[in-house]
């Protein structure tokens, strides 16, 4: 067999149905393999950048592993940017690259390049990638696929890279002599997790106001059921992270709230107040604890539990963990259900639980005078286009201002997903992730692209994409025409020059203009009136369409953090003193806020 016929069937019976490709004659032996597979389709998309984000998206949606392959020199480096966010939020994929054929490469590394196109990939990009291989000899190629599709799924999961030379690929093999790869035995058993776990059911009650903060941890580790579970044995309030809003929904009876410098619903009330905070699958990233590090969850006691054993030594730590727990989020969740229900009856936080319930109501971003204006408000859009999506429909975030904007204003349902790229956070990923994720999504749901002007124009070629292959994605361009997140940054921190964040060095182009040259359908809101009516309209068609949200100008994300000072439970717009300090059982910081008298 073709060494290239083997990568992609050995790939397929993985359970991988589609491939994000861009051909090139480095990589031409691996896309011609598919004409012999009927299992997995290619997907050609118009820049390799645009399919590493696919298949991320695939990956997260499915799953399963993503794929994604590039031919060697620049093919290999538009897929650098895709792999550090697969790196980063621990997605397991798999990008192959071609490389020239083995006699035309550098014999040493101090020489630059000896073959057309040549590129030390490997090298590049080995510091953000679970493994990487230079793939020399034929006969290993069985073994490196198969260490590398393990290293991907394995422990903290994530990105591997494969280089393949021209002459590996058309490699003539007999595939039962290959070496294959057998895996070692996994030592990292945490003996004492059902003492750990007994030491926090123990504090639990004594506790007056427990919560937990969930993280992408719980999705990676294909933990939902067993979250659910215990979130409804112990009826106390929980947080997502921005990796976990389609886990901690809004609809979930334990909803809490939005955390973080742009918490939403809550203003971080309920994370500040409490005292025994429990953390699953997050590496609480100083978006969520602001820059006042040490003023976050003052007045609770940590427990935190991670896969990662490097985050869970207290040296890595930003907030520092009283009890560092290292497991995989099912198994943690799993063996805590079991002791909770050996134990019978739980305390009673129902007045706890209320309480933070109060706030979600009270201080919701969503609020009516965002409907009173003719000209559309997008927080009114937000809120709109929940009322709007089904219980399956899958949405794909982007990054900056729509990102902040959905994170704290679009409620989620149970049974709906939504991703983003959010350790990374690249302008553009939604667009062409979203292709990914509406091949992975196995239903007849919507798959629903959010995005700003700024990000469409990052990948506005996959519009040829979606008319390729009629993929019937529901894309929303949140309008501004600004950096709407920069603006914000350079309003407080740079004295309002607004240079290169619009109109001043960015002016983005007429988007719809650009859609009909593809023959992608469009429509357009600009009025709170119509936007219903609009929505409805993308969301019921057939083909893929483009739908431009004009919200010219506009900047203004709150609740926010205002600077690395502030507590995060004290957001802008601050609340009256006295109506700040009825909300707080904590003690507020002393005097932090002069800084802004």
């Amino acid at each position: 067999m073709k060494a290239s016929d083997f990568i992609i069937d050995h790939l397929a019976k993985k359970g991988i149905r589609h491939a994000f490709v861009v051909t090139g004659a480095a990589d031409a032996n691996l896309i011609d393999a598919f004409n012999r597979h009927t299992q997995m389709k290619p997907i050609a998309v118009m820049h390799e950048q645009a399919g590493g984000f696919a298949a991320e998206a695939y990956a997260k949606i499915s799953g399963n592993l993503g794929l994604a392959i590039a031919t060697s020199g620049p093919g290999g480096h538009n897929l650098v940017t895709p792999i550090g966010n697969c790196y980063y939020d621990s997605t397991p994929c798999v990008f192959l690259t071609g490389q020239v054929n083995s006699q035309f490469m550098r014999p040493d590394e101090n020489m630059r390049q000896l073959g057309f196109q040549e590129t030390p990939i490997v090298d590049i990009v080995r510091p953000i990638t679970n493994y990487a291989a230079l793939v020399k000899d034929p006969k290993k190629i069985r073994y490196e696929l198969e260490k590398a599709i393990h290293m991907a799924e394995s422990g903290r999961p994530g990105p591997v890279l494969l280089d393949l030379p021209m002459d590996v690929q058309r490699a003539d093999l007999d595939i039962e002599s290959l070496e294959r790869f057998v895996p070692t035995r996994n030592s990292r058993l945490n003996s004492s997790l059902d003492e750990q776990i007994d030491s926090f059911l123990r504090d639990l009650s004594t506790s007056e106001r427990p919560a937990m903060i969930i993280g992408g941890g719980v999705r990676l580790g294909n933990a939902l059921p067993e979250f659910l579970k215990v979130a409804r044995q112990l009826k106390i309030p929980c947080y997502p992270t921005w990796n976990a809003l389609d886990v901690v929904t809004s609809d979930l009876e334990v909803y809490g709230g939005r955390i973080g410098t742009y918490g939403g619903p809550g203003r971080n009330f309920g994370v500040q107040n409490s005292d025994l905070l429990l953390l699953v699958g997050s590496r609480l990233s100083g978006r969520i604890t602001g820059g006042n590090v040490s003023s976050f969850a003052r007045g609770a006691k940590i427990y935190a539990v991670d896969v990662d054993e490097h985050l869970m030594q207290r040296k890595y730590q930003q907030v520092p963990f009283d009890e560092s727990i290292l497991a995989d989020a099912k198994t943690f969740l799993g063996r805590l259900s079991e002791q909770i229900t050996s134990r019978g009856k739980t305390p009673d936080f129902s007045d706890w639980l209320k309480r933070n319930q109060a706030w979600v109501i009270r201080y919701d971003p969503v609020k009516p005078e965002h409907f009173a204006s003719s000209s559309l408000n997008p927080y009114a859009f937000m809120q709109m286009l929940y009322e709007q999506t089904g219980n399956l429909d899958v949405i794909v975030g982007d990054c900056g201002g729509n990102q902040v904007l959905a994170s704290q204003a679009l409620k989620l349902k149970q049974g709906q997903r939504f991703i983003s790229s959010n350790g990374n956070s690249p302008m553009g990923f939604s667009f062409a992730g979203a292709i990914g994720a509406q091949l992975a999504n196995p239903s007849e749901s919507n798959t629903i692209c959010l995005i700003g002007d700024g990000g469409f124009n990052m990948n506005m070629q996959e519009l040829q994409t979606l008319r390729t292959y009629n993929i019937p994605l529901k894309t929303f361009i949140i309008d501004n025409g600004v950096y709407g997140i920069i603006r914000a940054y350079q309003r407080t921190n740079l004295g309002s020059r607004f240079l290169a964040s619009g109109p001043d060095g960015y002016v983005p182009p007429n988007f719809e203009a650009i859609c009909k040259a593809y023959g992608i359908r469009t429509e357009s809101i600009t009025t709170t009136a119509e936007a219903p009516g609009k929505i409805r309209q993308v969301l019921d068609a057939k083909e893929p369409v483009v739908c431009d949200v004009q919200l010219p100008g506009f900047d203004n994300y709150e609740p926010r953090v205002s600077g690395w000072r502030t507590p995060i439970e004290d957001m802008e717009p601050f609340l009256p003193r006295e109506e700040f300090r009825r909300q707080m059982t904590v003690p507020p910081l002393d005097g932090w806020e002069k800084l802004y008298s």
